[in-house]
């Protein structure tokens, strides 16, 4: 799970910095979606090969 408590920026860089553009917002998007389609094709493979060979644990 991700903690979200953890950024230790102080509050007045927070909010001096302006927002991010539409493009930077797009592209931390296009990241998070493909590192999650990473992990979930990991996690099928997996379950997939459990499966075929059954569970050896």
């Amino acid at each position: 799970m991700i903690n979200n408590y953890s950024n230790t920026a102080q509050l007045k860089d927070l909010m001096t910095t302006p927002p991010m553009t539409a493009a930077q917002h797009a592209e931390i998007m296009r990241k998070r979606n493909e590192q999650r389609r990473k992990i979930e094709d990991a996690r099928e493979q997996r379950q997939a090969e459990k499966d075929l060979f059954g569970d050896r644990s």
